[in-house]
């Protein structure tokens, strides 16, 4: 007897042992059938999950548990063809219960064969995977679903790369942002998003190193997309690991973020701009503070400088002194006037200006301020028309280039001034059509990046160092420029040295009026007899100046120290021919003076007097406006012109 024989005859004999075991099984339909597929054998997993009893379906054909299209297709004969053939069949598929519905089954078919070798008829094991099945499908769909949402971003660069960094896939968003098409990038390394100097420096793979041992890396800088242009990118990388928790690849996100960071750096100008102009208007309260101090003190003594020129004797010493000390008190009245103009409590003073003669002015002071290896040079045509602007705010900003042109070179060179006239036309936006007087500054020094002079003109820039320079000198330049209707340019190259052009439009000039041989008492400066009038100031050095002058071209004065006490001396006295009052006073400006005395007397005339000369645009705005500091001479044509424009003393 052969082995396959002494296995028939085990079974055999243990056949009541096998009996019970099929029965007991209930998760398994385990049943055979005859050679032609007739079920011969049922057990209760079969009755279980098929619906049938034995006797319902012993007898019958197994294609029962087919689908109509399976059984039209031959599904049930090739099974049997292919397990007497192979030795076995093995399948999945949907399978149909007795009440008609459908379960997902794993199918195994084993052929039975006698001992003489005759194909006694087929085991079959069916398994129930419905629920496994249903799994799977969902998990197919999920994954369809998060494939398709991946792929359906685009406003983010999603992707994964293999362990080494390679990339795998490659979603819309990663094709819109970088450039690339999944056939041309995937299986290429990530680093080619780097730029050139990122990848010198290790970056692509210090991120790698950092996603695999902390699980995550995030970042934000420079990549390149496939036509090298640069984009500022939000980076995240995260770690995928597989059942075993090994590295399996990497999850990479990238967004575009070069319109925010290009907002955020427009928010942060902004914010350093207001930053700036804040401290601008600062700056510009304690100028103008100071300077209105400064006016007053410069008062007293230039007024009583001119007072004591008068009474000394006469001493060529003594009066070459004086003439010096009247002539300081001059500059320092230019100084406060200037300081007032940086501060705009003061307007400019435009007028037509001849800029050579300006240049011509101020060129050997400048020569003077130069250290012995830089010279300046002046060219300019033969012939150049007048230019519209403020001519003492024109010397400070040439100054202000100068001292800069210097700066930038310390190892000397050359500083050369000249203009030209320029027809604009329309196609130069910051100035507009007409014909503009060109200043240029230029110098042989170090000259500026870009970087350095597209901020060169902001207030309080200064590439000098702490306490080296203000900042403030190119932004009053433009200012100077800006104010007189024209534009401020700066040309510059690193290692080239700078130009700087002052663009001023070129002056319309009125043709002389005819004069006649005699001058009006306004003109001269005199009056045609002696006046009774009332001085007004808070400051009693100004006040005591003021009236000491007025009693030197022979008026009379009555002094008051506010506005309260000269409404009260003008109410009980009302005989005075003129009121001088300073505008800046404690409890009641000048104007507000004037207003009230108006109410009294309409018609008498009133002289304001500030250190500020702001121009004043409400009720009082007709009223003269007299500038501190002023001298005698100033002081007496203000008188007559106000007296010479009103009604006779005393009407009112």
């Amino acid at each position: 007897m052969n082995e396959s024989e002494d296995r028939y005859v085990d079974a055999r004999s243990d056949a009541g042992r096998y009996r019970l075991l099929l029965h007991a099984i209930t998760d398994y339909a385990i049943f055979m059938l005859d050679p032609n597929g007739i079920v011969s054998s049922w057990n209760p997993g079969a009755e279980r999950f098929k619906g049938y009893a034995a006797s319902e379906i012993i007898g019958r054909h197994f294609s029962t548990f087919y689908t109509e299209a399976d059984r039209a297709a031959g599904v049930p004969a090739r099974a049997l063809d292919t397990a007497t053939v192979e030795g076995r069949f093995e399948s999945e598929g949907w399978r149909v219960r007795k009440d008609g519905t459908r379960f997902w089954a794993s199918i195994v078919i084993d052929p039975i064969w006698e001992p003489s070798g005759k194909l006694a008829g087929f085991a079959k094991v069916t398994r129930d995977l419905t629920e496994r099945k249903a799994a799977e499908t969902a998990l197919r769909r999920s994954d369809e679903q998060f494939r398709l949402l991946v792929h359906g971003v685009t406003d983010y660069a999603i992707y994964t790369l293999d362990p080494e960094g390679y990339i795998t896939s490659w979603n819309a968003g990663a094709e819109r942002i970088k450039g690339y098409l999944p056939k041309e990038i995937l299986g290429e390394h990530f680093s080619r998003f780097y730029t050139g100097e990122d990848r010198e420096s290790g970056l692509p793979h210090e991120a790698l190193e950092r996603a695999r041992s902390e699980g995550r890396w995030e970042s934000e800088g420079w990549r390149v997309r496939k036509d090298a242009s640069r984009f500022w990118a939000h980076v995240v990388i995260d770690r995928i690991l597989d059942e075993s928790g090994q590295v399996a690849g990497f999850a990479k996100v990238t967004r575009d973020d070069t319109k925010r960071r290009e907002a955020q750096r427009e928010l942060d100008n902004a914010r350093q701009a207001l930053f700036q102009s804040q401290k601008m208007e600062a700056v510009g309260q304690l100028t103008a503070g100071v300077a209105h101090d400064f006016n007053n003190l410069l008062m007293a003594i230039m007024g009583s400088l001119e007072l004591v020129q008068k009474r000394v004797p006469p001493d060529p010493k003594v009066a070459s002194l004086l003439q010096n000390a009247i002539q300081a008190a001059d500059r320092g009245a230019a100084l406060t006037k200037r300081m007032l103009a940086f501060a705009r409590k003061q307007e400019l003073a435009l007028k037509p200006v001849d800029i050579p003669s300006v240049v011509d002015r101020i060129v050997h002071l400048l020569r003077q301020s130069m250290r012995s290896n830089i010279s300046i040079g002046v060219r300019f045509p033969a012939k150049l028309p007048l230019a519209h602007t403020d001519p003492n705010q024109l010397e400070t900003a040439l100054v202000n280039l100068a001292v800069n042109a210097r700066d930038a070179m310390p190892e000397g060179g050359d500083i050369t001034i000249g203009g030209r006239l320029e027809r604009v036309g329309p196609g130069k936006p910051e100035l507009a059509p007409g014909n503009y007087i060109c200043l240029t500054v230029a110098d042989t020094g170090e000259g500026m990046d870009q970087t350095t002079l597209a901020r060169a003109a902001e207030p309080f820039f200064t590439t000098r160092g702490m306490g080296k320079g203000t900042g403030l000198g190119l932004s009053m330049v433009h200012g100077l420029a800006a104010e007189s209707g024209g534009h401020l340019s700066l040309k510059s190259k690193k290692g080239e040295g700078t130009t700087v052009e002052l663009w001023f439009p070129a002056a319309i000039v009125d043709p002389p009026s005819p004069r006649g041989e005699e001058t009006s008492s306004s003109e001269n400066g005199t009056t045609p007899r002696p006046l009774e009038i009332l001085a007004v100031d808070d400051d009693s050095l100004v006040l005591t100046n003021t009236a000491a002058m007025l009693e030197d071209l022979g008026h009379r004065v009555l002094q008051a120290a506010s506005g309260d006490e000269a409404l009260e001396m003008f109410k009980k006295h009302q005989g005075f021919d003129l009121i001088i009052t300073d505008q800046i006073m404690p409890r009641m400006t000048g104007v507000e003076l004037a207003h009230a005395i108006r109410d009294v007397c309409p018609r008498v005339p009133i002289i304001i007097a500030t250190g500020y000369s702001e121009p004043y645009s409400g009720k009082g705005a007709d009223l003269p406006w007299l500038a501190k500091p002023f001298n005698q001479d100033q002081l007496a044509s203000a008188v007559a012109r106000a007296v010479g424009e009103s009604t006779p003393s005393g009407s009112c």
